[in-house]
């Protein structure tokens, strides 16, 4: 049973209670960072990839995974780092996830999953960067998936088959989602949910909204599925929904996503003619 806190914001004085989310260890049993009580939450002013992430053991199989680190929006604004047990407050997790070796299929634009040197399948040369081409999927070179294990790895799956469709510039987003990671790219804000708990109305609605304010598309991936309202939910809005596999091919569930899966990203001239960024 995942544990709650208390956590007050400091800014505003608001008081909340924070539900640590479970992940899948690579065993099948759920994990989650122990909650300190005790502390108080900091403030997360400024963003780096290291301090996103903690290092949690299984308590089943001992495995140190990587998981996103426990945060909580405050109506006002404010962005909580909810402390845990053994890490310091604000501070990298106590025994840092380490930054894994160059993946050759990485996305060259997410941090810790860059790529030198990458060939296309199909045996071409492309422009660093530019591991897809926007179009259908018979002009594009077979989708190289990775396989997931943690966390990080269905957030590194979703950022390389966003290329592979023909996104650019693929970043973490500015604005961290309610659940999951968020990243975006030139035109497109996407949501990464690598829980235990299928994605609710909610995560497509403020994905949605979100990306309504930026002038941009977007998507949603979630390790666990979507519930029937979720789905009903993107349907109506037209967002295209992912289940990410643990081999880490992302499998469309609606209509846009299968029409997304197919044509890939759209042209820039094209969103040029649509009045999109």
């Amino acid at each position: 049973m995942p544990e709650s806190v208390p956590v007050r914001c400091p800014v505003c004085r608001r008081a909340h209670v924070y539900t640590a989310p479970a992940y899948p260890c690579a065993c099948g049993t759920p994990a989650a960072p122990r909650l300190d009580p005790a502390a108080e939450p900091a403030v997360a002013a400024h963003r780096a990839w290291e301090e996103e992430w903690l290092t949690v053991p299984c308590a089943a199989c001992g495995r140190h995974n990587h998981w996103p680190r426990p945060e909580l929006g405050c109506p006002c604004g404010t962005v909580l780092r909810v402390p845990v047990t053994g890490a310091p407050a604000g501070g990298t997790a106590a025994g840092p996830a380490p930054a894994p070796a160059a993946d050759p299929q990485a996305p060259a634009d997410v941090p810790h999953a860059r790529a030198a040197g990458h060939r296309p399948a199909d045996g071409g040369s492309r422009e660093h960067g530019d591991a897809g081409a926007p179009g259908p999927a018979g002009h594009r070179p077979p989708f190289q998936p990775r396989t997931i294990r943690t966390a990080r790895d269905a957030v590194t799956a979703a950022a390389l088959y966003l290329r592979w469709l023909g996104y650019q510039g693929i970043r973490r987003a500015d604005q961290r989602p309610p659940n999951g990671v968020g990243l975006a790219a030139r035109g497109l804000l996407a949501q990464v949910d690598p829980s235990v708990r299928p994605a609710a109305p909610r995560d497509v609605e403020c994905l949605w909204l979100t990306a309504m304010a930026e002038s941009a598309r977007c998507v949603h991936f979630s390790l666990a599925g979507h519930t029937r309202a979720a789905r009903a939910g993107a349907d109506a809005l037209g967002i295209p929904l992912f289940v990410l596999d643990l081999a880490g091919v992302p499998q469309p569930v609606n209509d846009p996503a299968e029409t997304l899966h197919v044509m890939g990203a759209p042209l820039p001239e094209r969103r040029a003619r649509d009045g999109r960024a």
